[in-house]
């Protein structure tokens, strides 16, 4: 059986998109479905590559029992043919991403999907908002997000 491959985009690597791939690897591990995809995060900037995610967004979501160990890389041509979703963050590096692909790659397969697509209760946010350089409660609101649209993007994603 393939798997599916899945690849969560934010600008740094650093907060949203690992706190995605993260929640998204706990829900299918919760499910015992993990066997069933590859799972990974990248940035459109490389400001941040090869450090590990943000200390606050690290410490943030492991009070809510999810573990983020990934490290920072940058998106590449090669994304576009291994895997099957790129999941975008906000709409900057959804263009970004589109933008991209449209450059790099002639992948007609590839799905490119804001996570904000598939919220349930926080559908007033269009975008995860980037708690960068704010307060410790700007993780707690992104984590708030990306557990609702996570969640409702492994709900969808048997309709693709």
């Amino acid at each position: 059986m393939e798997k599916t491959k899945v690849l969560f985009v934010c600008l740094g690597n650093i907060c949203r998109s690992p706190a995605a791939e993260s929640i998204f690897l706990k829900m299918i591990n919760e499910k015992g479905i993990d066997d069933q995809f590859i799972v990974d995060s990248a940035g459109t900037g490389s400001w941040h590559v090869g450090k590990k995610a943000d200390s606050r967004m690290r410490s943030t979501a492991k009070q809510r029992g999810i573990n983020i160990k990934s490290i920072a890389r940058q998106i590449n041509r090669n994304d576009f043919d291994q895997f099957d979703f790129i999941v975008t963050m906000d709409n900057s590096n959804f263009n970004n991403v589109c933008n991209f692909k449209s450059r790099e790659s002639s992948n007609s397969n590839i799905k490119i999907i804001k996570i904000q697509s598939f919220a349930y209760l926080f559908k007033k946010y269009d975008e995860v908002p980037d708690p960068y350089f704010g307060g410790d409660d700007g993780f707690e609101n992104v984590l708030d997000i990306l557990e609702d649209s996570v969640g409702g993007f492994l709900k969808s994603i048997s309709q693709f």
